[in-house]
């Protein structure tokens, strides 16, 4: 007699802004530290740094370096860890503030885009030129794909807490046309989200939630929350 066991997986994706961490800062070690703690299979990491080093479990993608005198030596904008493999790299609209992989996921191909929306905030030119192009971006890479969107979009969307009138409705807009869910949608003063296309989570038990309250300020490791979807069957 042969048995069948029913195999349940699980997959976490989590996102954080970690505030433009340095090699020497004394807050790296311990964003490293927690970052392997939360175990995340797919991470990005927005204002991040190469010293941020997860470990051999994760292959690692980077954004291009951002041009200017404003960032330290080994900054990125945009950081994408996964323990699943990266079947390819898709092209972005602009290389040094979002970074777009194919990743082999257990429910298989998920494209993720991880971003950032304005990376001096939202109410400049240089955020609306950035939505506007994303935007084109994610209709061009998002449609009949399994699609996530993951990163510090510069919105909140439970509240007053960060945003503007036009940028929330152009993204709400967009995940609508997309057939996409915010999952992170009602976590209260949070700029950062993760998104994802409805039928990769149909019939999928979800859970998220947060860490690094900011209000804290002196133990946050970082002026965001960090944010995770935990997908499980």
């Amino acid at each position: 007699m042969s048995y069948v066991t029913a195999i349940t997986f699980n997959m976490k994706i989590a996102t954080w802004n970690i505030e433009r961490p340095s090699p020497n800062g004394h807050k790296s070690p311990n964003i490293v530290e927690y970052l392997q703690k939360l175990n995340a299979d797919i991470l990005v990491l927005t204002e991040t740094n190469e010293c941020i080093d997860l470990g051999s479990a994760y292959e690692v993608f980077h954004t291009e370096i951002f041009p200017g005198g404003f960032y330290k030596p080994g900054d990125r904008q945009v950081s994408i860890f996964s323990k699943y493999p990266i079947i390819r790299q898709i092209q972005t609209f602009r290389a040094d503030t979002s970074l777009c992989l194919a990743i082999d996921t257990p429910y298989g191909e998920l494209v993720v885009y991880g971003t950032i929306i304005g990376n001096l905030g939202n109410r400049g030119d240089q955020f609306k030129l950035d939505l506007d192009h994303q935007l084109a971006d994610f209709e061009r890479i998002g449609k009949d794909v399994h699609f996530c969107i993951m990163g510090d979009l510069n919105i909140s969307f439970s509240d007053n807490f960060y945003f503007t009138d036009a940028g929330r409705k152009m993204l709400t807009h967009s995940f609508g046309n997309l057939g996409m869910k915010l999952m992170t949608e009602q976590i209260a003063q949070n700029i950062d989200h993760v998104v994802l296309t409805k039928d990769f989570i149909a019939d999928k038990k979800i859970k998220s939630g947060f860490w690094n309250n900011t209000e804290n300020k002196s133990t946050r490791l970082s002026d965001h929350k960090g944010v995770f979807v935990e997908i499980f069957e």
